[in-house]
């Protein structure tokens, strides 16, 4: 499959530029929490860039296999074209952070496994990986309303893959941002902020699991 002639049909110029929005919000606001501003941190599976344009870190980069992601990433952002398990030219212990966000949905549960070992040889000692996922038990059927889904995967799933490759995991938050943002919810500046800082709304509206690991 073709990844970017997919994501071209899936997303229009004015979706792209909301999500921008909406992940610059999300960094500031939430996820730099995570991150040491002088760490190095690698976005697995970068699409279109969103969260590592973002984030405040001395060292950013970006894997995908898609070559649109060269038009995509920020001054300032290596960019790696590379499987998720084959992250050859990233050296080992030189990775502070691994970000991926809405990923494993798309590769089989063997790949996951590769990718997570591959996570591991790159990440420092005490090096922290962070996976936002879509929760198939929150989803339910419209989990399967985009083509390219291929595996199902609950936040328990997911900590256990972690676990099964040697990561200790910190954080599990089952509920944690909505599913998609081709929602007909407005998605304003101010109801997104307002949506992070009350995580009473999550158990309503929240769809994808957020779990945080390290490396032993």
């Amino acid at each position: 499959m073709e990844i970017d002639a997919l994501y071209h049909v899936r997303f229009q110029y004015r979706e792209i530029e909301n999500k921008r929005k909406l992940w610059k919000i999300l960094c500031k606001h939430y996820f730099s929490k995570y991150i040491n501003k002088n760490d190095c941190v690698l976005d697995l599976a970068a699409g279109y860039c969103e969260f590592i344009n973002n984030i405040e870190a001395a060292e950013k980069i970006a894997v995908d296999i898609n070559p649109d992601i060269m038009n995509h990433a920020a001054p300032g952002v290596r960019v790696v074209k590379a499987k998720s398990s084959q992250m050859d030219k990233i050296k080992p212990n030189s990775v502070n952070v691994v970000f991926i966000s809405n990923f494993f949905e798309h590769i089989s549960k063997e790949e996951i496994v590769l990718t997570l070992n591959e996570c591991k040889r790159i990440l420092t000692g005490g090096g922290k990986i962070i996976i936002l996922q879509p929760n198939i038990k929150y989803v339910g059927a419209a989990y399967w309303d985009f083509f390219d889904h291929h595996t199902p995967l609950t936040d328990k799933s997911i900590k256990e893959a972690l676990e099964l490759t040697g990561f200790h995991v910190d954080k599990t938050i089952s509920k944690s941002l909505p599913y998609t943002t081709k929602s007909k919810i407005p998605q304003l500046s101010w109801l997104v902020k307002l949506y992070i800082y009350m995580p009473i709304a999550w158990k309503i509206m929240g769809k994808q699991s957020l779990v945080i690991a390290k490396k032993k």
